[in-house]
């Protein structure tokens, strides 16, 4: 069986955002670039799975839509322990031009198992493999915290509203996973890192697609209200307060 994981490639949540071209563009200078958060927790899986013979797992291979400036966070997967890499050498324009992208790749390179995960960190739009599985006409399964694999069949639990749901998922099939589907993300030893240089990066040219969002603008988030203290011994002055100021009650 072949896992293929889509990472996305993000900024540091620890960045301080700046936007140029009368903001519209993030400004990248001093940006540090990492693997997106549920990207890498499916990636920790896809391996975890590969570490287990009775999972049958023979690669794990990552994709992803961006420039050359993202391989840095390729070779960051494939030293985690990626068998290869996948990139298709364009800008990211929206979340639909993304998953045609990979949906081209998916079906020039065959894959039983296809990872994403539920959202990314920058944009916060849970969109791309929903329209991923949708465009291969593959069924998908939204937010999984469990798969487990065994004698080619695949079992997946899902959190549901007030509970949790499991069930069994014919291949191929697309699995948009959350966090709890690993404990903790699997960090690159030494070796992984040398090997990691002689591992092949795939780059093919992107396909005609459509985009359907553009940024007009960002704007950033009013600034936070300064931190007010309130003497211990006047509940009126607190009770005022969240009445009037925070309307809370």
């Amino acid at each position: 069986m072949k896992i293929l994981v889509c990472i996305s490639n993000v900024p540091d949540t620890t960045t301080k955002v700046r936007f140029v071209d009368q903001n519209k563009k993030l400004d990248t200078t001093g940006i540090q670039w990492v693997i997106n958060p549920w990207d890498e927790l499916s990636l920790t899986r896809a391996l975890e799975l590969k570490d287990d013979p009775a999972a049958g797992v023979t690669s794990v291979t990552v994709a992803h839509v961006g420039p050359a400036t993202a391989e840095p966070t390729l070779r960051k997967a494939l030293a985690i322990g990626a068998d290869d890499a996948l990139r298709v050498n364009t800008d990211p324009h929206d979340a639909y031009y993304v998953a045609y992208q990979l949906a081209e790749v998916i079906r020039a390179n065959h894959f039983e198992l296809i990872l994403c995960g539920i959202e990314s960190s920058d944009h916060n739009g849970s969109n791309t493999g929903g329209m991923l599985a949708e465009l291969l006409d593959y069924p998908s399964v939204s937010a999984i915290s469990s798969l487990q694999i065994r004698d080619g069949q695949v079992k997946i639990t899902r959190e549901i509203d007030g509970g949790k749901e499991t069930l069994n998922v014919p291949l191929p099939f697309v699995g948009i996973v959350q966090k709890g589907i690993a404990k903790e993300p699997r960090i690159a030893a030494m070796r992984g890192i040398m090997l990691a240089r002689s591992k092949p990066v795939k780059v093919s040219d992107p396909v005609p697609a459509e985009t359907y969002t553009e940024v007009l603008e960002y704007e950033m988030p009013e600034p936070r209200a300064a931190c007010k203290f309130i003497d211990p011994e006047d509940p009126k002055q607190l009770i005022s307060l969240l009445q009037n100021e925070a309307k809370v009650i």
